[in-house]
């Protein structure tokens, strides 16, 4: 993981917006683990109605924690930047460990300064752009959605809260 500037808040210098800016898409174009997952996984599709996304997420569990995690679907540069940057902080953690992630990531997105500047959340810092457009908020937490959705369907998971 490449390091990150320091503040990354809204209305931070144009820099630090511009790099942000960069690192969505970098992470959009080239986005890490898109794909087919294969069995044994468990997976669930989710969709964006206002926008007309949909994702597909599959993990593959062991020992109640995420091993093995990919998506595909058809979305918007944040829904897929968002997603790829989910899937490379994700592997090795429990369903609880998630939710911890995604309530943190959830503070990000309605512009909360102090998770903006908490390097657990790693990439997904960059978001912090979307506290300014709060329609793309779901776009963002779209992969997340599909993530906690498989999650729950598997047993040994100790369950991630719904979104």
């Amino acid at each position: 993981m490449r390091p990150m500037p320091v503040s990354p808040e809204p209305g931070g210098s144009a820099t630090v917006e511009a790099l942000y800016q960069e690192l969505i898409l970098d992470h959009y174009r080239r986005p890490r683990h898109k794909g087919v997952l294969g069995p044994p996984a468990v997976s669930a599709t989710v969709a964006n109605p206002v926008c007309g996304e949909t994702m597909t997420v599959a993990a593959t569990v062991e020992d109640g924690r995420v091993r093995e995690v990919m998506f595909t679907g058809q979305s918007c540069a944040i829904s897929q930047a968002s997603a790829s940057m989910m899937t490379d902080l994700v592997r090795g953690m429990s369903g609880a460990e998630v939710s911890t992630l995604l309530a943190r990531l959830a503070e990000l997105l309605k512009g909360n300064a102090e998770a903006a500047r908490d390097p657990a959340l790693g990439d997904l810092r960059a978001l912090a752009g979307v506290a300014r457009i709060p329609i793309r908020i779901p776009c963002a937490l779209l992969s997340w959605r599909g993530l906690l959705k498989a999650l729950a369907s598997e047993p040994g998971v100790d369950h991630p809260v719904t979104l």
